[in-house]
């Protein structure tokens, strides 16, 4: 939210009432607990890059579940992950049972376009992160899927990453009605919302700052349906 403002040449007189309506035109900004709440990460195994690809394939043939609940403040919504992206898919399954998303927020809110989570400024999250390890999950993108509204994408780094390869921890979900069809190919399409996207709505909704993250903390629960 931007405040304009003009000079005033009697500032004296005005000083007290233009503070009191300033203070009120401000919008509330909820301050991060900035990890204060502490997590046992001992049970968390590391996983490294040269690791990776057995690693996911056998948790994806061992663990069966593919539906799973975000809960906000807004409301639930309920996803359901692709048989045919399965190093996405165990990914965000090994998180979600971890209870890593459980630290996260919607930390991104893109107006018509996307509303992208996974990350916060919590130390925990950051050492959840370190915890899970430091690697890269290939693109699946030839799975063919669109970026329809309602899908599930993983987002990625822009920076030296030809092979477009995903974040294993950030992942946004389409608002736009259009689709974001510029992102086909690029991004890897995982799963679908077959539950709540009117929350989802709600929450593109929100004020955000200059960079797009919520001036007041949207913070999700991330459990598995079945």
């Amino acid at each position: 939210m931007f405040l304009s403002c003009q000079q005033d040449t009697n500032k004296d007189s005005k000083n007290e009432s233009e503070k009191e309506t300033i203070e009120k035109k401000e919008p509330e900004v909820v301050i991060p607990s900035a990890g204060d709440k502490e997590l046992d990460l001992t049970n968390v195994d590391k996983v490294n890059q040269e690791e990776l690809m057995p690693f996911l394939e056998k948790y994806f043939k061992e663990n069966k579940e593919r539906r799973f609940v975000i809960k906000t403040d807004f409301g639930n919504i309920k996803i359901e992950l692709y048989d045919d992206t399965p190093w996405h898919t165990a990914n965000f399954l090994r998180l979600t049972k971890l209870g890593y998303f459980n630290t996260t927020f919607f930390h991104r809110v893109a107006d018509d376009f996307v509303i992208q989570s996974g990350n916060s400024d919590k130390v925990i999250t950051h050492r959840f992160r370190s915890k899970v390890g430091k690697y890269l999950i290939p693109n699946e993108a030839k799975a063919q899927h669109k970026h329809k509204y309602g899908v599930v994408s993983a987002a990625k780094y822009s920076e030296q990453n030809v092979s477009n390869a995903s974040s294993p921890f950030e992942f946004f979900i389409v608002v736009s009605e259009r689709g974001a069809h510029h992102l086909d190919k690029d991004h890897t399409v995982f799963g679908r919302v077959i539950e709540g996207m009117d929350v989802a709505e709600k929450i593109s909704e929100v004020e955000v700052d200059e960079s797009e993250w919520p001036l007041s903390n949207v913070g999700i629960k991330v459990e598995v349906l079945d």
